[in-house]
């Protein structure tokens, strides 16, 4: 349905004067200290999906959000933690000053965008002012670097935004919601920096939207994604990718899905989070195969309701098509025959006659004016018979969607005319539409060709299987064997099979949920790329 009232235009068909982007993903190492904060969180998803735990408490929402927050720096989660020289805060700041120190000349800018860990002004440890005083510490002047969180009045961000595009200021941070649609300061920029992902693929294409963007005077620019691994960056850029394939089913126009599937900003899943902090590598393919199958299902869908709209239309549609366009063409080669039968005069003026409300007319202007006369005479919605003209009858009707007088030749088949305020004119067009019966014959002629040959297609159609379904059942069978190994089928009433049991004791007997998860995982080795299913592991 979007399709049919969506008029798409993606990049790539505009063509437009953009510069041309490298992208980069710098990789970070975690601390241990963020080691063991990831891990924590297996803890604390365990209470939650046992109940042990008030949702007022602690859920799965704030489990995501402290993991998004360690992926970006330690200290978001307590201020008294060391700076890691090896976080990716700190790689993004030393790129951002290699990059500043090149661009000296040409004051060239750049553009760091981070939506967590905004400047409050209360003196808390924030992101953004950490940048800053790194970067002012490394020499870059104070006035070159800015917040868009400043500008807090449109004149304000208007002033801004004139800095950035002449240079004055080279270095601005902020959010996707405050730095993305409508910031126009592409002039001057040579690098964009992510220091967090957003859940959307629309948030990233507005952030790098500000840059690859018709003005800029670079025609080669950069953008950096920042990752630290072990954390949950790698399932948001996951959750991302996964996204943007649906996204790009319908924006392409490319592929025969009918629906999508979206989620939204979310919590992670119990077991994800116990994969997650577990490192293990399974969950990576678990959640390729995740997408692989639903997009095999959803083609196996519809190449079942296409059998079924196959087997529909060679019961019903091609035999009632086929016998009526029979019908017509029957119909059309009676009404050529009428037609011989009544020839015109050879003579240009003379008149083969019209009867008209029951009189005779054999004179040309005098059957035209009577024509327009009954036009003039005409009442009400219904047609009018008015007599006949060549063996047919005719019929007058009146359109008020278009305020036009119509008439109709009834033979075997009807053949419709407009009428004009011309008296001799009317009579020419009615000639006219005998005179087009043959063509309206020929093409009823291609159209039953037609018919046939798509019934003796859909016919070799019917019947044949879902190309993919073998793919299909080996895929979902290891998807099925990783679920269970990364425990995906349990359930919250599972955790606690005897409900009389005191849930102190329940806990103690309980294994370590990352021992669990460990034991199972050393049985099952990751897939290599290209490796077939056995049917004894399937089995």
């Amino acid at each position: 349905m979007f399709k049919e009232v969506a008029d798409i235009k993606t990049s790539d068909q505009l063509d437009l004067p953009v510069p041309e982007a490298d992208f980069q993903t710098i990789v970070v190492q975690p601390s241990e200290i963020q080691k063991e904060m990831v891990a924590s969180l297996s803890e604390r998803a365990a209470k939650v999906h046992a109940g042990a735990v008030d949702a007022s408490v602690d859920n799965m929402l704030c489990i995501t959000s402290d993991g998004r927050k360690i992926g970006l720096d330690q200290r978001l989660m307590n201020p008294l933690l060391p700076d890691d020289p090896g976080s990716k805060l700190n790689a993004c700041v030393n790129n951002v000053f290699q990059i500043w120190q090149d661009g000296v000349s040409d004051r060239t800018t750049q553009l760091l965008f981070c939506d967590m860990s905004t400047p409050k002004g209360d003196g808390s440890f924030n992101v953004y002012d950490d940048i800053r005083g790194k970067l002012e510490a490394m020499g870059v002047p104070h006035e070159e670097i800015a917040f868009i969180h400043d500008a807090d009045t449109e004149v304000k961000k208007k002033d801004l935004f004139a800095k950035v595009r002449s240079g004055q200021v080279r270095i601005l941070l902020g959010s996707t919601q405050k730095m993305g649609a409508g910031t126009n300061v592409q002039d001057r920029l040579i690098a964009a920096h992510h220091l967090d992902v957003g859940w959307r693929p629309a948030d990233m294409t507005q952030r790098n939207g500000r840059i690859i963007r018709q003005g800029n005077q670079n025609k080669r620019v950069q953008i950096f994604q920042y990752v630290t691994e072990g954390t949950f960056d790698a399932y948001l850029y996951q959750t991302l990718e996964n996204k943007q394939r649906f996204i790009s089913q319908i924006m392409t126009s490319k592929s025969p899905v009918r629906s999508c599937d979206d989620v939204d900003e979310q919590a992670l899943s119990y077991a994800e989070i116990k994969a997650l902090c577990a490192g293990n590598p399974l969950i990576r393919e678990k959640m390729n195969l995740d997408v692989e199958v639903a997009r095999l299902k959803v083609l196996k869908s519809d190449h079942q309701s296409q059998q079924y709209r196959l087997e529909d239309r060679l019961l019903k549609h091609f035999p009632q098509e086929i016998e009526r366009t029979t019908a017509n063409i029957r119909g059309f080669e009676t009404d050529i025959q009428t037609v011989a039968a009544h020839p015109l005069p050879t003579e240009k003026e003379q008149f083969v006659g019209l009867e008209l409300r029951g009189q005779q007319f054999t004179d040309k202007a005098k059957a035209g004016e009577a024509l327009l006369a009954a036009c003039k005479a005409y009442h009400g919605t219904e047609p009018m018979h008015l007599g006949s003209y060549r063996g047919f009858q005719m019929e007058l009707s009146f359109d008020s969607f278009r305020q036009e007088f119509d008439l109709t030749l009834k033979g075997a088949m009807s053949h419709r005319l407009t009428l004009g305020t011309d008296a001799r004119g009317n009579l020419i067009r009615m000639d006219n539409a005998l005179a087009g019966i043959p063509a309206r014959l020929e093409k009823a002629q291609e159209q039953l060709t037609n018919l046939e040959n798509q019934r003796e297609a859909a016919q070799q159609e019917l019947g044949k299987p879902f190309a993919q379904e073998a793919e299909l059942r080996e895929k979902s069978a290891r998807l099925a064997e990783l679920d269970a190994a990364l425990n995906m089928d349990d359930s919250p009433a599972s955790a606690r099979e005897d409900g009389d049991r005191d849930a102190d004791s329940d806990t103690e007997s309980r294994p370590s949920v990352l021992a669990d998860l460990r034991s199972k995982a050393a049985t099952l080795s990751p897939r290599k790329p290209g490796e077939q299913q056995h049917s004894e592991e399937v089995l």
